[in-house]
């Protein structure tokens, strides 16, 4: 167990503006998540739209996978929580199962 010491100005700046960026990060991440699971083709010959949410869940997954690892720094270096790390997982898990089984068909 760890002890709980005390915490300087600069650590708590530091973890505000982790904390900003990966939740920012988190928005455009779930806004990508969005526009991929809200395509629907209107028929057979709407390959266009499949295609922009393909795109949407494939820029949405590497999103996830950069601001897990971003997380992962913040992490170790004590500015963020390790429940912080549960979000880009969730995120990457949306967009994988989006890209693979939830695929819109034609």
């Amino acid at each position: 167990m760890t002890q709980n010491r005390p915490r300087s100005t600069s650590h708590r700046i530091a973890a505000i503006a982790c904390t900003v960026f990966v939740a920012l990060a988190h928005l455009v991440t779930g806004y990508l998540l969005l526009l991929a699971h809200a395509a629907d083709p209107a028929g057979p010959w709407d390959s266009e739209s499949v295609a922009h949410s393909n795109f949407a869940a494939g820029l949405a997954l590497s999103l996830a996978a950069m601001t897990a690892l971003l997380t992962w720094v913040f992490v170790k270096a004590e500015w963020l929580r390790r429940w912080w790390l549960v979000l880009p997982m969730l995120s990457a898990l949306a967009a994988a199962l989006r890209l693979t089984f939830l695929a819109p068909e034609l």
